[in-house]
């Protein structure tokens, strides 16, 4: 079951935050539970993404995106999403989550979250994510215009420019069996 009272705690503390711009880092804190673990007593990869939108949303309330996505009454989703696993995070690990706005191209929104525990790095997260309205995707330039006009344009790094290079040429849709 989706953790539901995490999340409203995570957004009930990062009400009490200050405000972020769109590519500042959202710090925020999280304990890996007994029912966050798999059969090798450490944190399931299905439930680390899950833990990720612990981070993700709450920034998204702090750069005063929830608010515009209902005043709009736009969507959010995630199109796309690479991760690295380095290290265990094991039952009662206190887990660290860095969340940032790395950039945008004409279509998506690029988010890069970190999980560390004791200082050191288990995991990083690139998601692509993109805010819906009824007639499809809203281009960053036009969220960016409503959310930060004066935010300056970023360039995205090379290695996230690789990774969608190499999503481009992944067969859509997957050829199964063949």
């Amino acid at each position: 079951m989706y953790p539901f009272l995490r999340l409203f705690y995570q957004l009930f503390l990062a009400r009490r935050m200050p405000p972020l711009s769109p590519t500042d880092i959202h710090i925020s804190h999280h304990l890996c539970w007994p029912w966050d673990i798999d059969l090798w007593m450490e944190l399931n990869n299905g439930r680390t993404l899950t833990l990720f939108d612990m981070g993700r949303i709450p920034m998204a309330q702090r750069v005063g995106l929830i608010a515009l996505l209902r005043r709009k009454r736009w969507g959010l989703t995630i199109a796309g999403s690479v991760v690295r696993y380095r290290r265990r995070v094991r039952m009662f690990d206190r887990i660290e989550m860095r969340t940032r706005t790395i950039g945008w191209d004409n279509r998506f929104v690029y988010i890069e979250q970190i999980m560390m525990v004791r200082g050191t790095v288990t995991s990083q997260a690139v998601f692509r994510s993109a805010v819906t309205d009824p007639d499809g995707i809203v281009a960053p330039d036009r969220l960016l215009a409503e959310l930060a006009p004066d935010h300056p344009p970023i360039t995205l790094p090379d290695w996230v420019q690789s990774w969608i290079t190499a999503e481009a040429e992944r067969p859509w849709p997957p050829e199964l069996g063949a």
